[in-house]
């Protein structure tokens, strides 16, 4: 026990209170290999550390050479970031835009592409509301003369005697089905009493109206839909060939459906015109601004969806067919206004600003609309040619001799813009609104009709050789000439190549030049029935032993692909698909 005060007193003179300089020379002979140090029994030995906290030895440097050693390191980096140091490398920072320079091309282009789409998008509008007029023009002009000529052939078919099983040819059926159908409909609309349906709308606050108009345009279009395929079953029902004189009796029905939604399609047409009518003759404006405003909620619905080619395209399609009908509604607007004010000029330009703010509405919503779709889709401004495109396809194919529809067929397809309910409508409204009285006015109405004749045939010239150009440009000649043929059950496809060849070659005049404007060549009841279609219709409509024979002749048409083609895509095809 002797030993512990003799090792504490050595210990004490150099401690210098902290025992840091004792320590030195017990690590330096514990280091020489001698067991003693600083603690020399185990009795006096301080308590273990418990297993979290550090040993006195660790604490004691811990606090002592490592804590000054960072300090020192962190008052170092402290003055480096400096308040003045921090604002100068925020002054004098630098950057390069080509190191992503392909992020940038990408974003330069979509500006150009938004810059791109207002004059793309109104040259497609300006196009197919010509188109529309056209197929407009086309009831009020050319299908009635075609009416007389087809019961006049009828009148005067025992003088020539039946050359054919046919008594008339269908497309003199389906005109004179349309001529009857706009006659029967033209007279049941009288018993709509326009004024007391003016009155009724009137009276009504401005949220119902808001919300009717808003039913009625989606009646409208719902109407549309199911409409032209009411018409297309009746003139195919009256066309198609019958074996048995009974089996006709199925037209009558189909008469009757076709007849019944053209009443209801006018009689909503004429509650749209007249709700659009209360708003332009309202106080305050406020109707009249809330209907604008519903314009830009279709941004809102359409924008943030994903589009692709085809998807757009049936939506153009929609806005061409949506303007032309609100021009037409606008038509009739100052029509009833001017009637009641007893056509006094001067009202005209009471209600000329009211017409351009809805027009201008109309145009500034589809330019947004469509420019931020073209953005968020990556669709470039091209697209619009390629739909415009195939809109002239449309009115070239149906001058050829084995045009399969009529022009004003193809536009409701294509557009769902149906002419005859906004037709009977139009001629309800002009009757009713003027009064025409001795013979200088009969004169004037038939002048009248000439000059939609010259109208009607003048906008057919052009849009006839602008269509021709377009195609030509898009490269789509082979399309009209080379179409994709059905194989029927029983018939190989090769053989309805070889006589589809032989009618091409009838199409053809002496100087080799195709013809545009001919008639239809009638074939023959054994002749199998000659369709565009695409390559995803063939297999659906082709037998399994035909399969060969099909696929090498799909390999040969490279430019088809497994998407349908815009051609092939009219207004309704989209909508039993699901748009992601």
């Amino acid at each position: 026990m002797a030993a512990v005060p003799d090792a504490a007193a050595t210990a004490a003179p150099g401690s210098g209170g902290d025992g840091r300089r004792g320590a030195a020379p017990e690590q330096q002979e514990s280091s020489r290999g001698e067991p003693k140090t600083l603690w020399g029994s185990s009795e006096l030995r301080p308590p273990a550390a418990g297993p979290g906290q550090p040993s006195p030895q660790q604490r004691t440097e811990t606090l002592g050479f490592y804590e000054s050693d960072r300090g020192r390191k962190k008052k170092r980096s402290l003055s480096d970031l400096s308040l003045l140091r921090f604002i100068s490398a925020e002054l004098t920072r630098g950057y390069f835009l080509e190191h992503n320079e392909a992020k940038y091309t990408e974003r330069r282009e979509r500006v150009y592409t938004c810059m791109r789409i207002p004059k793309e998008l109104e040259k497609l509008m300006f196009f197919g509301i010509f188109l529309c007029l056209d197929a407009f023009l086309y009831v009020f002009t050319l299908l009635p003369l075609r009416v007389i000529l087809a019961m006049f052939r009828f009148i005067t078919l025992p003088c020539y005697g039946l050359r054919d099983r046919r008594l008339l040819q269908p497309a003199q059926v389906c005109d004179i089905l349309k001529g009857v159908i706009l006659v029967i409909c033209y007279f049941m609309m009288h018993y709509v009493d326009y004024s007391m349906m003016y009155h009724l709308i009137r009276g009504q606050s401005v949220i119902k109206l808001y919300i009717i108009y808003n039913m009625l345009e989606v009646a409208d279009r719902l109407f549309s839909s199911f409409g032209q395929d009411i018409l297309d079953a009746l003139y195919w029902t009256a066309t198609e060939p019958k074996e048995r004189k009974r089996a006709h009796i199925g037209v009558i029905p189909h008469f009757f459906m076709a007849v019944l939604y053209v009443f209801l399609h006018a009689i909503l047409i004429m509650v749209q015109a007249t709700t659009l009518n209360v708003a332009f003759n309202s106080h305050n404006k406020s109707l009249l601004t809330i209907m604008m405003s519903n314009n830009f909620v279709e941004i809102k619905g359409s924008v943030f969806k994903k589009f692709e080619k085809n998807n757009l395209f049936q939506m153009s399609n929609s806005d061409i067919k949506e303007r032309f009908t609100n021009y037409v509604l606008l038509l009739i607007v100052c029509l009833r206004n001017m009637e009641q004010f007893s056509w006094n000029p001067d009202h005209l330009w009471v209600l000329f600003p009211d017409v351009c703010m809805v027009v201008a509405s109309e145009i500034a919503v589809d330019i947004v609309k469509h420019a931020f779709i073209t953005k968020f889709n990556d669709i470039t401004a091209d697209v619009y040619s390629e739909y415009r495109a195939s809109l002239a396809f449309d009115l070239v194919s149906s001058r050829q001799k084995n045009a399969y529809t009529d022009y004003s067929d193809s536009v409701s397809r294509r557009m769902g813009f149906i002419p005859l309910p906004l037709a009977v409508l139009l001629i309800r409204v002009v009757t009713s609104s003027i009064k025409v009285q001795g013979v200088l006015a009969y004169v004037c109405v038939v002048l009248f009709y000439c000059g939609l004749i010259s109208l009607k045939v003048l906008n057919s010239i052009v849009l006839l050789g602008k269509s021709c150009q377009y195609v030509k440009e898009a490269k789509m000649e082979e399309k009209l000439f080379n179409p994709v043929l059905i194989a029927t059950p029983g018939k190989p496809a090769g053989k309805q190549q070889s006589m589809f060849k032989s009618t091409q070659g009838m199409s053809t005049d002496e100087n080799g030049s195709t013809s545009v404007t001919n008639q239809p060549v009638h074939q023959k009841e054994s002749t199998p029935s000659l369709l565009v279609t695409s390559n995803s219709d063939q297999f659906l409509t082709t037998p399994d032993g035909e399969e060969k024979e099909i696929s090498q002749d799909s390999s040969e048409l490279k430019h088809r692909s497994t998407k349908k083609d815009l051609l092939e895509i009219d207004r309704f095809t989209i909508c039993g698909n699901r748009i992601d």
